[in-house]
């Protein structure tokens, strides 16, 4: 690639198509990667920015089985969703395919054949998990069992999420199927494998010498440590029937590992891109004056710069990529983000609960930005940043100089006729704020680059504020046309640079001064000449109240307490006696209903054999609550009331969990009578 590259190739992970977008994948990937595809098209630069739903998959094949529809249903409902969401929120991209799409298919398709033609693949019969009762072979996913680090029975068969530990199937203690609950054979298959370990030498070249000074600390700390430990060949197919078919007369029954297609995925939405701009696909991934830059979180570092790079590099006519600026986790409200607990801030539900406050978010995002650790979302730290620093310092700042504007040149840029020595050290300041801003965009620093554009409206603040054209106007008239028309410039100077981090508020700004500058005219200082009309002005942003956000805080406390009432934590001193002080009874449920506004509680009246009381419990997403009256169950009596929305609960039913995460209550015969001791 070139020092000064004639275009830019900008990716951002492709998100699963398993649920929705939420504030973690905004903060890791999607924010940063649109700042810099704005920032790079602001230059006039020639940028793909390119996206797509990951439509193949365990996950996909999982969620479609546990909700009885097929994949093809959930990934039709979700793609509509999160590409909606991503437009309404701002993020930029040229272009929003999907994996499922026949031009996907062919590209992935022909890289596979291209591959195996030259020898690039190895092909091994392996063992592999097969289930009987299922008739087929088992995915990672689909295969649980005790884990051999920390004993968890329901490890999976890629990772034990209890201890963190990455395994492999083979390794699981008493492997089963999450299909039909029965034990596994093992049966012999033949894959398709990259050997990684044949290409370490030049990836130790391009990565450990050629990036260490370029590359994220995060990044290249990652890759070095794959590197360091050895690099294995890595299977490029799987027996499954959702996906990419394999094209090879053996391979029928099987499809292109998830892994191995996605990441094509980037260059078969560029190749659709372009045929509709009728540009050449090829310019933007092999030609050297080009710079590939992938965003992605920290948990696909390994596939953005090992794997996909060693495609590539084996291809043989691809660029590699020059930058893969990862971001590391944002967690809520101090706690790690779980889709699966459903603790998490959804954007499609945000964009319907904060209406026209795409840049509330995103401002919260950036300034909390994950760039070099883990960081945090509060609501309360979201309404502060809006109503702190986006409301009280820029769009104060702004309507401070269009409303006194207004006031006293009916909105017309003031005529200065006296000397504006001022210009010139405004000009100096705002350079050398532009200066450190650009530099950080380029480094992917972009939390301290929007912290040097609110350094330039905490200037116009000050110069504001030092001046008191509202007081002055009185003693020296002359001298406040001269403060407005400076600050009427730097206002021109803020609405240039807010396209990267405030894409909404830059669109107002520019409504506003009647004006649509490029970074080109903010080489000098002046941008507005005397005379010019600024129409009527309005707020760029909106003060957010406290009922704002206190349903939100509610919703999370409520999720937090439905979990609570159907989950107990292990304590590490956890003993016989310890467990023998529960006081576990079989109870007759009498009544049960569903709990108003919540889509996870019931409510129960039970008889505990010596009195009725009512017991609270999150199971209404599997039972109907007329299929648990007159069941006798088993519940823990001696627990402290607890309050679960305005509601009492004055014990716990106990229920199981299965492998694929449905709650069923522990039953116990009718014959049985209320109040009996378990345990």
């Amino acid at each position: 690639m070139t020092q000064d590259p004639k275009r830019y190739t900008i990716t951002a992970a492709l998100p699963y198509t398993n649920g929705p977008i939420h504030i973690g994948h905004l903060a890791g990937v999607y924010v940063p990667a649109d700042i810099y595809a704005r920032y790079q098209r602001m230059q006039g630069k020639d940028v793909a920015f390119i996206c797509g739903s990951d439509e193949h998959g365990v996950p996909i094949t999982l969620k479609a089985k546990n909700e009885g529809v097929t994949p093809q249903d959930i990934v039709d409902r979700y793609h509509q969703i999160i590409k909606d969401s991503f437009d309404e929120f701002g993020i930029s991209f040229d272009t929003y395919s999907r994996t499922t799409s026949e031009t996907h298919k062919n590209r992935s398709q022909e890289f596979f054949k291209k591959l195996e033609a030259k020898g690039s693949f190895i092909k091994q019969e392996v063992e592999q998990y097969f289930d009987p009762e299922a008739n087929q072979f088992l995915a990672d996913r689909y295969i649980m069992g005790e884990c051999p680090k920390c004993s968890n029975p329901d490890a999976y068969g890629d990772q034990c999420e209890k201890c963190g530990t990455s395994l492999s199937p083979l390794e699981l203690i008493s492997p089963r199927s999450t299909l039909s609950g029965s034990a596994l054979e093992l049966k012999k298959t033949a894959h398709w494998y990259l050997p990684l370990d044949r290409h370490e030498a030049w990836l130790k070249e391009w990565i450990v010498e050629g990036k260490k000074n370029s590359w994220k600390s995060n990044v290249y700390g990652q890759c070095k440590s794959w590197l360091d430990d050895g690099l294995r060949p890595r299977a490029v197919t799987r027996d499954l029937d959702w996906g990419v078919p394999v094209p090879h007369p053996d391979g029928l029954g099987k499809v292109l590992y998830v892994w191995f297609d996605a990441p094509i995925g980037y260059i078969s939405f560029t190749e659709e891109w372009a045929k509709e701009q009728h540009k050449n696909w090829e310019d933007y991934w092999k030609k050297d004056d080009t710079k590939l830059v992938h965003f992605i979180g920290k948990d696909n570092i390994v596939f953005h710069c090992i794997i996909f790079p060693t495609m590539l590099k084996e291809e043989g006519s691809y660029i590699l990529p020059d930058n893969v600026p990862a971001n590391e986790f944002m967690n809520l409200e101090g706690d790690k983000i779980s889709t699966s607990r459903n603790w998490a801030v959804w954007l499609n539900e945000y964009l319907r609960d904060f209406p026209d406050t795409q840049d509330a978010l995103r401002y919260s995002l950036i300034m909390n930005a994950p760039e070099t650790k883990d960081n945090e979302f509060t609501w309360k730290d979201f309404q502060s940043r809006n109503n702190n620093e986006l409301l009280a310092v820029l769009g104060n700042f702004f309507q401070r100089v269009t409303v006194l504007t207004h006031k006293y040149y009916n909105g017309k840029v003031p005529n200065v006729t006296v000397e504006n020595t001022d210009a010139i050290h405004l000009a100096k300041q705002i350079e050398e704020y532009k200066a450190k801003l650009f530099s950080s965009l380029e480094q992917y620093k972009f939390r301290e680059a929007c912290n040097y554009y609110m350094d330039i409206a905490r200037l116009g603040n000050k110069y504001l504020t030092d001046y008191e054209p509202w007081k002055l106007v009185k003693e020296n008239p002359e001298q406040v046309k001269m403060v407005l028309y400076n600050m009427i410039q730097l206002s021109a100077h803020l609405t240039v640079l807010a396209e990267p981090f405030l894409p909404f508020a830059a669109s107002k700004m520019k409504q506003i001064l009647n004006i649509n500058p490029s970074l080109s005219d903010a080489t000098q200082f002046e941008l507005m000449l005397s005379e010019h009309q600024i129409v009527e002005t309005f707020h760029l942003f909106s003060k957010i109240e406290d009922k704002d956000i206190q349903p939100q805080i509610d919703k999370l406390e409520q999720i937090k307490l439905e979990a609570s009432s159907t989950v107990q934590e292990v304590l590490e001193d956890s003993d016989f006696e310890s467990f023998m002080k529960n006081d576990i009874r079989v109870v007759e449920i009498l009544e049960a209903e569903n709990v108003k506004k919540s889509k996870k509680l019931l409510k129960f009246k039970v008889d505990t054999g010596i009195e009725q009381r009512q017991i609270l419990s999150g199971i209404a997403q599997y039972y109907a609550p007329e299929e648990l009256v007159g069941k006798k169950v088993a519940a823990i009596l001696n627990l402290p009331p607890r309050k679960i929305m305005s509601r009492e609960s004055h014990g716990m039913i106990l229920s199981s969990e299965t492998p694929t995460g449905e709650l069923h209550v522990v039953e116990i015969d009718k014959n049985v009578p209320n109040g009996s001791r378990i345990g």
